[in-house]
Formats: structure tokens, C-alpha cells, sequence
């Protein structure tokens, strides 16, 4: 990637690693060297500064890319609200945490609660775009109040877990109990979905923003939008009934 920083990883991680405050507040300003002062909190070793951990090379100029064997690196990029970051790879847990603006791309999977609120705390992702290739754990977007979550392969359980609003997009198949408890938002099903008991079945269209949507999304991220996804028709279920009950599920249909 031109005109960014690249972080690669040193040497293979043996705990776990949390990258939490890396990308903490205004980072795009920063240069390498401040950046790579940075705490890296390590399961047994405590604090380490990012630089020990990470070979950087490049000045960010609002762009990172982390390379290496990274599954046990949790909450990377959490609170992001600016820039673009990608992962070569996939991550742990978490990742994305509370997202508030920017981008994260992630090339492959990602372990639970990607782009949801933090434990103990009901607000999520604020806005940004959050990104995963590759599979996502359970609670995807769980709290998520605005912005996009986009899983291109299987949803765990519990997708759009507590959605206020905002989009969750999977193009395969998703979890159980995709958008309970959802007060408002939308989680999108390219692949099979069995909403929960307390959604209904509102009827049968074809949404002219989802194929806005997911024009850009093809456009923009190169993901794997078909022509059948921008022209047939979708299943609208209308719930959570359990809360407002003005959230929705969109269910792809070849009918």
C-alpha cells in the first residue's frame, strides 16, 4: 500500500495482545515513531510499546496496514474514528470495538463481537465502516447505533445483537438470532437466515437503497456483489416485537 504505514509483525505472538489504544483518538496526524510508542497490553507481559511488537515502515497519512499472523491480537482498531486500516489476515476478538468513524478492512476472519459495545456498555458502533472478508464471530454489531458492518462470509449468533440502527450486511449465511432484541437497523441476508420467533413477515420487494448499498459495496470494497443481489427480491420481516419493533431483517430470495 503507497503513501501509508505498514506494521508488520516481528516475530509470532505467544499471548495474547491488546491493541486497543493504538489507534486511540487522533492517529492519522502521527508519525511512525510516535506511533510506534503506542502500549500494546500483552497477556502475561504487560504493557509493551507497539514498535517492539511491530516493524513499521512508511508514515501513516491517514492509512495502516498490519501484516502478519494476528489471530490473537484483540480490539484492534477499537473507538476508531478516523482513517482507513486494513488487516492482512484475520483478528481476534472484538475488533472494531465501538467503531465511531473510518474504515476497517479485515482480509480475513473475525473472532466475536466485532463492531459491538463494549461489555457492560449498551452503545456500540457510532458510524464508520467495519469490514470482514472472511467469517465473523458471534455478536457482530451487537449495540451498533449507527454505521456498516459487512461480513463477507458466516455471521455467528447473534448478528445486530441490541441494534439501535445502522446496517448489517452478510453475504453468507448467518447465525441464529440474527437482530434480537433490535429497536431499529437492518441486517441484510444474502445467504440463508431463519429470523427469531419475534419478527414478522412483512412482505416481499425489491429495496432500491439496498441496491444503492450494495453497488457502492462492490464498487468501493471489490466484494462479491452479484446481479442477482441488485435485482431480486428480498423478504422484509419486521421486528424486534419484543422492543420497538421497527427494526428489520431483509432476506435475499430467489422467489
Amino acid at each position: 500500500m503507497s503513501g501509508g504505514l505498514v506494521a508488520r509483525l516481528r516475530t509470532p505472538l505467544r499471548q495474547r495482545a491488546d491493541l486497543s489504544e493504538v489507534l486511540a483518538g487522533s492517529w492519522t496526524a502521527l508519525s511512525a515513531a510516535e506511533l510506534a510508542r503506542r502500549p500494546v497490553h500483552l497477556e502475561r507481559d504487560g504493557a509493551t510499546p507497539l514498535g517492539e511488537i511491530f516493524e513499521l515502515n512508511g508514515e501513516p497519512e491517514g492509512r495502516m496496514r498490519f501484516v502478519g499472523d494476528l489471530e490473537l491480537i484483540d480490539r484492534l482498531a477499537a473507538g476508531l474514528n478516523e482513517g482507513e486500516v486494513t488487516v492482512e489476515g484475520s483478528l481476534g476478538s472484538e475488533a472494531g470495538l465501538a467503531l465511531a468513524g473510518g474504515t476497517l478492512d479485515i482480509q480475513g476472519d473475525a473472532g466475536p463481537r466485532a463492531g459491538a459495545a463494549p461489555l457492560g456498555f449498551k452503545r456500540g458502533m457510532t458510524g464508520g465502516e467495519l469490514i470482514v472478508r472472511g467469517a465473523a464471530g458471534a455478536e457482530a454489531g451487537a449495540g451498533m447505533r449507527r454505521g456498516l458492518v459487512v461480513v463477507g462470509g458466516r455471521a455467528g449468533d447473534r448478528a445486530g445483537l441490541g441494534m439501535i440502527a445502522g446496517n448489517v450486511v452478510v453475504f453468507g449465511s448467518a447465525g441464529a438470532d440474527a437482530g434480537l432484541w433490535s429497536k431499529r437497523g437492518s441486517v441484510v441476508a444474502l445467504g440463508a437466515i431463519t429470523p427469531p420467533p419475534t419478527y414478522s413477515y412483512a412482505c416481499t420487494y425489491q429495496p432500491v437503497h439496498l441496491r444503492l448499498l450494495l453497488t457502492r459495496l462492490g464498487g468501493r470494497y471489490g466484494l462479491p456483489v452479484r446481479p442477482r443481489h441488485l435485482n431480486g427480491f428480498y423478504r422484509r420481516y419486521s421486528g424486534d416485537m419484543a422492543e420497538l419493533g421497527k427494526g428489520e431483517i431483509l432476506a435475499w430470495t430467489a422467489k
